[in-house]
């Protein structure tokens, strides 16, 4: 019984060691995976702070190319008015009538000299001239 016993022991002792060399490798296959997460997190993080860096430029970008668009469309409406006010107050209320967008039209009136405005206006289309004095009044309020 000591006999089998001893040998039950030794085979116990034999398998356990086997056991424990396993899991010893599971550990080191566990701690190098652990590290290599650590190294992707840390590669990932770098490049979500690269991200975020390029993003704000970008966001910089953007609001410098829509105040250059804001100024070009001001120098534009007021190009747009100086020639209206050459133009004969008639020719000028007829031209702004046909516009499509009575923004446009509104934006040239609200650059025009008040007085050359206002006799263009006598002759633009009552619906036109309904639509440019909403656009007109936003705009002052604007300001």
């Amino acid at each position: 019984m000591r006999v089998i016993f001893a040998s039950l022991l030794t085979v116990s002792l034999l398998y356990s060691q086997t056991e424990i060399k396993e899991l010893e490798k599971e550990i080191k296959k566990l701690e190098k995976l652990k590290e290599e997460i650590h190294t992707k997190l840390e590669r990932n993080r770098e490049v979500l702070a690269k991200i975020e860096q390029e993003k704000k430029s970008l966001e910089e970008l953007r609001k410098r190319v829509e105040k250059e668009i804001k100024e070009i469309e001001k120098k534009r409406y007021k190009k747009l008015a100086k020639d209206f006010e050459n133009m004969d107050p008639e020719y000028a209320g007829e031209k702004l009538s046909k516009f499509d967008d009575p923004k446009i039209a509104a934006y040239i009136l609200f650059n025009m000299n008040s007085r050359k405005a206002g006799e263009a206006l006598n002759y633009t289309d009552a619906k036109m001239v309904n639509k440019i004095s909403k656009i007109l009044t936003q705009l002052k309020n604007e300001k």
